[in-house]
């Protein structure tokens, strides 16, 4: 949006701009003084702005395929004093993703020819006694061995798994 007041203001003007958009004019000048004198910004923008450089750095030299904790403890190596959650923040906001190992697990095959069955409750899960209204269904668990797949009914009433 910062952009778009940029390119329109010499024809439109700030204000009238900003009252189409919703937005508050003290916003993009105070974007724009930012901009202006960059030392005036507040610390948090300022710290991230020294550390980009060194995410970036750190995930190029290990050939992007390092995530975020490994980045983080690459630069607490370095001595630098960050935390893993801005990492990860700052990884985000440059579009930076580490490699995932292993072969990612597909759980659910959808068949489209089969027929949906029907809602038999018609989604309204209250009961007014207990045992009037069961309802079932299914998980899957992820072990060291595999997918354990759970199957459970659950009485809508008392809110627990009876079977």
């Amino acid at each position: 949006m910062i952009a778009f007041i940029d390119d329109h203001r010499g024809e439109y003007g700030v204000e009238p701009i900003c009252r189409v958009l919703k937005i508050a004019p003290s916003i993009f000048h105070a974007h724009a003084a930012r901009r202006a004198r960059p030392e005036t910004a507040p610390p948090r923008i300022q710290r991230d702005a020294a550390l980009k450089p060194h995410v970036l750095r750190v995930f190029s030299e290990n050939f992007q395929v390092f995530g975020a904790r490994k980045v983080w403890r690459q630069l607490k190596r370095e001595g630098f004093d960050i935390a893993r959650c801005t990492v990860s923040r700052l990884m985000k906001a440059m579009g930076l993703k580490g490699v995932i190992r292993g072969k990612p697990h597909r759980t659910t095959f959808s068949y489209r020819a089969a027929p949906c069955l029907l809602d038999r409750v018609n989604r309204n899960f209250n009961a007014l006694a207990p045992n009037t209204l069961w309802v079932s269904d299914f998980t899957y668990v992820a072990t060291w061995s595999g997918f354990v797949y759970v199957a459970f009914v659950i009485d809508v009433y008392a809110r627990r798994i009876v079977g």
